[in-house]
């Protein structure tokens, strides 16, 4: 029971993607990382998205984990997004210049996509989504890391 509430603890939420990591940081090591490409942002719904994107070592920039979908046909879905924290995200990294939509391929995902696409288009960026590869109905977590890679280097 120790170890848990130690755990529990030691584990922190990025200030700036909403990873959850272990450290002393406000921040998780991929935000921290120098190398990190600052000018791509890759918004994910969840933490499995993001663990699965960088299984496939391809992706060099930074992540915002929105924290869900939506439905299409439900409008309280909207208020479980980060939208505020990521128009922060996106007005704070001036140096940001495309975002990419990293939603699954279902219905939530194409939804969040379209709400997403409106919502960005006013901050002039370039906004990509994963390349088709990834099957219709399929989850980020699941693909293989080739399928993702392929997906990665296809957005458009």
């Amino acid at each position: 029971m120790i170890a848990i509430s130690k755990l529990r603890d030691s584990v922190k939420i990025c200030g700036s993607c909403f990873n959850s990591f272990e450290g002393e940081s406000e921040l998780c090591q991929i935000c921290q990382n120098p190398l990190r490409d600052k000018s791509l942002l890759c918004i994910v719904a969840n933490e499995t998205d993001l663990t699965a994107i960088e299984k496939t070592k391809k992706y060099k920039g930074l992540y915002f984990i929105l924290g869900a979908t939506v439905s299409a046909l439900k409008k309280s879905d909207l208020e479980k997004l980060r939208i505020k924290e990521l128009e922060n995200v996106i007005k704070n990294r001036s140096e940001v210049q495309e975002i990419i939509l990293a939603m699954n391929a279902n219905t939530e995902g194409e939804a969040t996509v379209l709400y997403l696409e409106r919502f960005l288009k006013a901050f002039n960026k370039k906004i990509t989504r994963l390349g088709r590869g990834l099957p219709i109905g399929g989850e980020l977590e699941y693909a293989d890391q080739e399928t993702l890679s392929s997906a990665l280097e296809g957005r458009k």
